[in-house]
């Protein structure tokens, strides 16, 4: 079978598994309530909807094709996704869109909102207030007052060492934390991440922060098209400056450096977890509230998989990384064989610019998928009826039929970078 016939054939596999859901997402979309930003002990029964009903229902959601392996029996995490990262099909989830504190994974949406600002090479030298309002006992690279920093500096602080205060310095450069909390909630709208309540641009612990494994697997996604982000969420070690001293018998003043090295151990490894094939980032995290949380992308054999971990429910050491790699190892298996449950959607603004005059998904009722046709969702309001919900959803998938289900899962190819990793 060519390529664009396989294409076309795993399209309307989607499109068909879309169809078959509707009554459901009908019904999730008028019987929830507005998502609270407070976390829930328990996984709602019925959670947003973006990117497919089923992704809307707790528990797993997976479908097995002939020949793909069954899911790890030891996956104890409160919530999981494994997708594919250039086509954004989502091979199996579990409480996709349950909304829980995401600790520092929330640090991506905090990059790929702020780091296309400020060119690596600007300079900034760090006065008291930029370091004011961090929680106790953050995590922290070493940045000190009255020292000057590059903002290259600054963002391997962030990645490498999930640094608060290189995120609360950068944060002051852009105008301060709440204006870089602001924008990061512009920016999860229209990523269409619409679990996610940004409180601290750093993820710490705050009442009524919450992400979910959905929408961190969409900052991820989103981040890792951009050179620099790619750049820094594989760098395993770097040279960061650190405190000026006074010269030996009244020498010019030095300041030497420190080596830093990521904290997430699928690419730095560790005495129990080794560095997983083809890893190439992205973001792990860890926090009282949130547990353990890790959104990790790496590829083989051609294939390129997203797979966000939040909260494992086992104690062990590294448990994120041990489930993550199960996860991974399952999805590179049942790549091809298990028929997507669901889509990672395009940002609204990309829609808008694909469909020139068309007004942007997700707004009057409806999110988008990956192609930018109308999904249920559990925020839609003046719906006339369920089954008018169905009709609306059903119309947009069959002129997507009569297209030739193009762009069903339209392509975000990621640059060569990931696939330059080296083999451990």
């Amino acid at each position: 079978m060519s390529a664009p016939k396989k294409t076309i054939r795993r399209s309307l596999l989607v499109t068909a598994a879309a169809l078959s859901s509707l009554p459901l997402a009908a019904t999730a979309a008028l019987a929830a309530p507005s998502p609270s930003t407070s976390p829930s002990a328990t996984p709602p029964a019925h959670m947003s909807s973006v990117g497919g009903a089923r992704l809307g229902l707790s528990g797993t959601q997976v479908n097995l094709g002939s020949g793909a392996p069954v899911l790890p029996k030891d996956i104890t995490a409160r919530s999981w996704i494994v997708a594919d990262a250039e086509s954004g099909e989502v091979l199996a989830a579990h409480n996709a869109h349950w909304r829980l504190p995401p600790a520092s994974t929330m640090k991506m949406l905090f990059a790929d909102t702020v780091l296309p600002k400020f060119p690596k090479t600007d300079k900034h030298k760090v006065v008291p207030a930029d370091l004011a309002g961090m929680g106790a006992g953050s995590s922290m690279v070493g940045i000190k007052e009255g020292e000057t920093y590059t903002v290259h500096d600054l963002w391997l602080g962030v990645f490498l060492r999930s640094g608060n205060d290189a995120v609360h310095v950068l944060s002051a450069m852009n105008d301060g934390v709440d204006t870089t909390v602001k924008e990061m909630n512009e920016h999860a709208q229209d990523l269409q991440a619409l679990d996610t309540h940004v409180v601290t641009p750093d993820g710490y612990d705050a009442p009524r922060q919450v992400s979910s494994a959905y929408d961190l697997t969409l900052f991820a996604r989103s981040g890792l098209q951009k050179k620099d982000f790619r750049e820094y969420c594989s760098t395993v070690r770097a040279k960061f400056p650190g405190e000026t001293k006074k010269g030996k018998k009244g020498g010019k003043p030095v300041r030497q450096s420190f080596e830093i090295q990521n904290t997430n151990r699928l690419l730095a490894g560790d005495y129990d977890t080794p560095v997983y094939q083809g890893i190439a980032g992205v973001k792990n995290g860890n926090t009282t509230n949130a547990g353990a949380t890790f959104t990790g992308v790496a590829e083989r054999n051609g294939r390129v998989l997203l797979v966000t971990v939040m909260h494992p429910e086992k104690s062990d050491h590294n448990e994120v990384y041990k489930e993550t790699s199960k996860l991974f190892d399952w999805g590179f298996k049942a790549s091809g064989k298990a028929t997507p449950v669901g889509a990672l959607v395009a940002p609204r603004s990309a829609q808008a610019s694909a469909q020139p005059g068309a007004t942007p998904s997700g707004q009057a009722g409806g999110a988008g998928d990956a192609s930018g046709a109308p999904v249920a969702s559990s925020t839609a309001k003046g719906a006339p009826g369920g089954m008018g919900v169905a009709f609306a959803i059903a119309a947009g998938v069959l002129v997507l039929l009569g297209a030739g289900a193009f762009l069903v899962n339209r392509r975000w190819p990621l640059p060569d970078l990931v696939r330059r990793r080296p083999r451990p």
